[in-house]
């Protein structure tokens, strides 16, 4: 597609990710029953215990479903802030406890800091009806059972910054154990007795610090900590392999590229366009494809500064509204907009701020934009790009990262620090319906590349290259 607002368009490409925004996927999956072949396959559930969940939260519930899928029994390894107790009930209400943890006396905490890295040891959680699982963060993951370890990640993550020492942990026997442990996230934890696969999203840290909090020494030796022990290492796009080869040293044949899918929730993507008006209006008083549409955590990286800038430059009276919870880093991203929604004049009236939506209307949303802006500094995939296009509207990204990959030719491409190109990409996708309408063509079947059925192809080929076939 040519245009005359400098974008940058890579071929299509054939592939051989929900978003970090507060707004999660509700789920209650059936209690799944034992698959008669195939592997017990443990993830933890670090990031999936989470009450408003994160980008890596729904990654670990898309690997549950796909290794399901695949005739898998999946697992999730749980780090609750209560002790195990003979009920089995409690032992699973203790899972997704509203009470986080416990407050620990100084000389507690410091011998169970130095102690975590001799080992823990995990007991088995049988799921039951009895417990409902709160569907806003996620529901109940899809697993046959749970696994529970006291204050597991807490204290390793403790251990690692003052040790630099990895926490191994040990499954209890006389329940089914895993054959594998896939770690969904850099963490500082292995299984012992079993292959360990661990996913790098990305090395943003690295590879940009100035956009994170991370405590760069320890990140580094952790991820290195990890390349040297992991028995492989599972990527989400070729930028991320390519990052993790070069900066990790490790050997191409170590680590796979397996890509994100996207699989959202027919009840809601088989909606009516007339329902889903309605909706817009009653809730928003917006009408369907007259809004543009940001959403993701407020960070640095998300680029959201400069998306403000560009829509202001623009002129245009077409509202911009904008989805997402403070992440961190944020005063620099959220100046421009706090003082213009401050002012409040005709500026302010064009911009609408939410930091949560619930996860049915998030998808009304981005289903009803003009187009989705997502031009990121650097994204390890880029989830927010896909779920747009598979959804039907039309997307502005940017050249950062792996968001070329996710895009390929269906979406408007910009560099992410150029404010000036994003507002002639704001103007063109406003003015041009035809252009819009292209790139919706485009976007569908850019978004078959990424299809659940491919991304469990590419699983298996890793999963093999440890012996799990």
């Amino acid at each position: 597609m040519q245009t005359s607002i400098d974008v940058v368009e890579p071929p299509l490409r054939s592939a051989s990710s929900l978003h970090e925004t507060d707004a999660r996927r509700p789920a209650q999956p059936p209690i799944a029953a034992a698959a008669p072949s195939g592997r017990t396959i443990c993830i933890d559930g670090f990031n999936i215990a989470l009450a408003k969940g994160s980008g890596i939260a729904t990654y670990g519930r898309n690997l549950l479903s796909a290794l399901s899928a695949m005739g898998h029994r999946g697992q999730v390894l749980y780090g609750p802030g209560a002790k195990r107790v003979a009920s089995n009930v409690l032992n699973e209400a203790a899972l997704v406890d509203a009470e986080r943890g416990r407050k620990m006396k100084r000389t507690e905490r410091f011998i169970r800091t130095l102690t975590s890295r001799a080992g823990r040891t995990a007991w088995p959680v049988t799921p039951s009806d009895e417990v409902v699982w709160p569907r806003r963060g996620g529901g109940r993951p899809d697993a046959v059972s749970y696994w529970a370890s006291q204050d597991l990640f807490h204290m390793a993550n403790r251990s690692f910054a003052a040790y630099r020492k990895e926490t191994p942990v040990t499954f209890e026997a006389g329940a089914e154990t895993p054959d594998a442990m896939h770690w969904t996230a850099t963490l500082p934890l292995h299984a012992k007795g079993v292959p360990n696969i661990y996913t790098i999203h990305d090395l943003i840290p690295l590879r940009l610090p100035h956009t994170t909090l991370d405590d760069k020494p320890a990140y580094l030796a952790l991820c290195q900590a990890i390349a040297r022990r992991a028995d492989h290492i599972a990527v989400v796009s070729e930028t991320t392999r390519q990052d993790v080869i070069r900066m990790l040293n490790v050997p191409e044949d170590r680590v796979t590229n397996t890509y994100q899918a996207v699989d959202l929730p027919p009840a809601l993507t088989g909606r009516s366009q007339s329902d889903v008006t309605i909706e817009l209006e009653g809730v928003f008083n917006l009408g369907w494809k007259e809004y543009f549409l940001h959403f993701g955590a407020v960070e640095p990286k998300k680029n959201l500064g400069r998306i403000v800038e560009a829509y202001l430059a623009s002129g245009l009276t077409t509202p911009l509204v904008i989805v997402g919870g403070r992440a961190w880093l944020d005063e620099g991203e959220t100046a421009l907009l706090n003082q213009v929604m401050k002012d409040g004049g005709p500026s302010a009236q064009r911009i609408r701020r939410y930091e949560y939506m619930p996860f049915s209307l998030l998808i009304s949303l981005i289903r009803g934009a003009k187009a989705t802006l997502f031009p990121s500094l650097y994204e390890g995939f880029g989830l927010p790009v896909l779920e747009s296009m598979a959804l039907s509207t039309a997307v502005l990204t940017s050249t950062g990262g792996s968001l070329p990959e996710v895009a390929g030719d269906a979406a408007i491409s910009v560099d992410p620090y150029d404010v000036q190109a994003m507002t002639r990409g704001l103007r063109a996708l406003d003015a041009d319906e035809d252009m819009r309408a292209e790139l919706v063509r485009r976007g569908l079947a850019q978004s078959g590349l990424f299809s659940v059925e491919a991304y469990k192809g590419r699983l298996a080929e890793m999963y093999g290259r440890v012996g799990l076939t």
